[in-house]
C-alpha cells in the first residue's frame, strides 16, 4: 500500500513505522524538530511489543507532495482535528481508506465533512506510544490493537481486506460490526484512563489500589457509559467491569494516559474532548456525572496549556 501518516507523533509514528517495515510505500507528514530528526536520523521505534528498529523513511511538510494513496493514518490531537483536516484533502483518491486514530468519539463524522464519508473508517487503538525524542517513539503499554468498521455498520471487504493488511505487518487487528459500539467502549476506558491519571498525577497502578481513587476510576466509566446508551450505543452490561479489570491488571500499573503525559509536558490537553464531552452529553441528555465533572473542573485550568499564575 501506499500509505501517509499525518501527525508523526507516538501513534502515527508506531504504526506507520511498522507499516513501513513490512514494505509499504509510507510517508510521514510532520513539523519542527521531529521532522528534522526524522529526515536525518530515520523513524526510531522502541516497542514492548514488536522489539526496536530503525529505519530511513520518506517526510515532508507538505501533503500536496505525497498525492493520493491507498491508506490515510489520521493521527493528530483531536483539538487540532479541523486545522490538520485540511491536510488530508490531496492524499484522498477515489478509493482511499481514512483511519482516524484519535481519542474521542465523533471524529469520523467531523472528518468525514472534509473528506467525504466514503472514505473514512471507524477506529478505535488500544496501545500506549509516545514520543521520547524527536524521531523516537516509545510503546509502553497496551495489547497494539486497532479495530475498525465501517460507518454505517456491517462487515465489508474493503475493511476485511484492510484489517489483513494490518495483520501483516505485525498489527493486531480486527472488524467491528457496529464501530460505534467500538469507539464508546474505547472512550469509557480512555475517559477514566487518561483523566484520572492526570488528575491524580499518577499510574494506573496506585490508582486501583487505593479503594477511593478506584472508585472515582469506576464513576467515571459508569458516567460515560450512561451518556452512550442514552444515545443509542448498544453498550453491554459488563463493559464497565471488564475495562476496570484490564486497567486493574499488573502489566498496566505503571502506565499513564496521554493526558497525564501531556499535563506534565506543559502541553495542551484533550480535556474537553475526552471528560468534558460527557459533561456536555450529560447535560443535554438530563444524565448526572459528578464524577466526570470533578475531573473536567479540576484540569479545565489546564487545558490550553499551563494556567498563567498572576501575582
Amino acid at each position: 500500500m501506499r500509505v501517509a501518516v499525518i501527525g508523526a507523533g507516538g501513534l502515527g509514528g508506531f504504526y506507520g513505522g511498522l507499516l513501513a517495515r513490512a514494505g509499504d510505500e509510507v510517508a510521514f507528514v510532520a513539523r519542527g524538530r521531529q521532522l528534522e530528526a526524522i529526515r536525518a536520523n530515520g523513524l526510531t521505534v522502541r516497542s514492548r511489543l514488536v522489539g526496536d528498529f530503525t529505519l530511513p523513511v520518506m517526510v515532508t511538510d507538505d501533503p500536496s507532495t505525497i498525492g493520493p494513496v491507498d491508506l490515510v493514518l489520521f493521527c493528530v490531537k483531536a483539538y487540532n482535528l479541523d486545522q490538520a483536516a485540511e491536510q488530508v484533502r490531496p492524499l484522498v483518491g477515489p478509493e482511499t481508506i481514512v483511519l482516524p486514530v484519535q481519542n474521542g468519539i465523533d471524529n469520523e463524522e467531523r472528518l468525514a465533512e472534509v473528506t467525504g464519508e466514503r472514505a473514512v473508517v471507524g477506529t478505535a487503538v488500544y496501545v500506549s506510544c509516545h514520543v521520547e525524542a524527536p524521531g523516537v517513539i516509545v510503546q509502553s503499554g497496551g495489547p497494539g490493537r486497532i479495530v475498525v468498521g465501517e460507518l454505517g455498520g456491517g462487515v465489508s471487504p474493503r475493511v476485511e481486506r484492510l484489517a489483513e493488511h494490518l495483520r501483516r505487518a505485525g498489527i493486531e487487528a480486527e472488524v467491528h460490526l457496529d464501530i460505534r459500539v467500538a469507539l464508546w467502549e474505547k472512550f469509557v476506558t480512555i475517559c477514566a484512563f487518561s483523566g484520572v491519571t492526570a488528575l491524580t498525577r499518577l499510574p494506573l497502578g496506585p490508582i486501583h489500589t487505593c479503594p477511593e481513587t478506584r472508585a472515582l476510576s469506576r464513576g467515571v466509566m459508569e458516567e460515560a457509559a450512561a451518556v452512550g446508551r442514552a444515545r443509542g450505543v448498544a453498550l453491554s452490561e459488563t463493559c464497565v467491569d471488564r475495562t476496570q479489570d484490564f486497567l486493574s491488571e499488573p502489566r498496566m500499573a505503571s502506565l499513564r494516559g496521554s493526558m497525564a503525559n501531556d499535563l506534565e509536558a506543559d502541553r495542551p490537553l484533550e480535556l474537553e474532548t475526552l471528560n468534558g464531552t460527557v459533561v456536555r452529553l450529560g447535560r443535554e441528555l438530563g444524565i448526572a456525572t459528578p464524577f466526570n465533572f470533578a475531573v473536567y473542573a479540576a484540569l479545565k485550568p489546564y487545558a490550553d496549556g499551563p494556567p498563567a499564575l498572576t501575582p
